[in-house]
């Protein structure tokens, strides 16, 4: 795993709840491999943002959201 994955898995795991970890770990670890095989698409993008919502503590998804739309910006260019 990067750095930048590691970061980015410990930012938003910091605000999930507690007896979502393991789901949250588990999406992002399929998301992190699909993208180191270059297989990640603005459709995987699409469906992971809403699961991952799900997961995520109530006062931390307005947060969340805003990163996770400018790393979709940043993966379209």
């Amino acid at each position: 795993m990067e750095q930048g994955q590691e970061k980015f898995l410990s930012f938003i795991l910091e605000r999930v709840k507690e007896d979502k970890i393991d789901e949250a770990k588990a999406l992002l670890a399929d998301n992190f491999k699909k993208l180191s095989e270059g297989n990640f698409t603005q459709d995987d993008i699409a469906q992971t943002i809403p699961k991952m919502l799900a997961l995520l503590k109530p006062e931390k998804i307005e947060e969340v959201q805003t990163i996770m739309k400018q790393f979709a910006q940043d993966f379209q260019r």
